[in-house]
């Protein structure tokens, strides 16, 4: 009888840490997505992009190209204008998304990291990571199972989706995104990055706070 109930302790030991085992855990993730933009040394911390931003539903309108640098989460300008105005409170969301696309949330010692249920993407599945304590209200990314590339992100009221992958000394970037209302599911915004540069300054004329 003794032995019988060993027995079925070690079975339900065993089964407790198959569970275990089988749940992703939230830095292994992290280190997989990482690596797969091109490892942490190459993430982009301060930038140039020359871009487009269409901010309405018609992916076919004409909008001028822009020239923005960025070193999120707090700052951002674009030419000479400082688009940040209160790194404590700042008025500008799309800096934290930056550092979302940039991985930089991730790795920062500031940011609470869960790990959430997969979703269907584009038909595939995506691993998913909720962010907290360092963005407000927490930010959910998403990133496809098989190549570790972030997707999506859905934060505040809007779903992210992210395309067609480029590389730039060493790391690997999303060039473009379509933001949708999670209230309608219709798309409201079409941004491309047409050009990127890795910054080791400043360039002249920028000023942080």
């Amino acid at each position: 009888m003794r032995i019988i109930c060993l027995l079925s302790l070690y079975c339900v030991i065993g089964m407790s840490n198959a569970i275990v085992a089988g749940e992703p855990d939230a830095n292994v993730v992290v280190q997989q997505v990482v690596d797969a933009a091109g490892g942490e040394e190459k993430l982009l911390r301060l930038f140039r992009t020359r871009e487009t931003v269409n901010a309405s539903s018609d992916p076919e309108k004409k909008v001028p190209e822009r020239v923005s640098v960025y070193e999120p989460p707090q700052y951002w300008w674009t030419g000479n204008k400082e688009r940040v105005k209160n790194e404590l409170m700042p008025d500008e969301p799309a800096t934290f998304l930056v550092w979302a696309w940039t991985l930089g949330i991730l790795i920062d010692p500031t940011s609470k990291l869960e790990v959430i249920p997969e979703i269907l993407e584009s038909d595939k599945p995506a691993l998913g990571l909720r962010v907290s304590q360092s963005v407000k209200p927490p930010m959910d990314i998403y990133f496809d199972q098989a190549e570790k590339r972030l997707v999506r992100i859905d934060w505040r009221n809007d779903i992210h989706r992210f395309s067609d992958w480029k590389e730039h000394d060493g790391v690997k970037y999303p060039s473009k995104c379509i933001g949708y209302k999670k209230s309608t599911g219709k798309p409201w915004y079409f941004s491309e990055i047409i050009e990127l540069e890795r910054l080791k300054e400043l360039p002249a004329g920028l000023m942080r706070r």
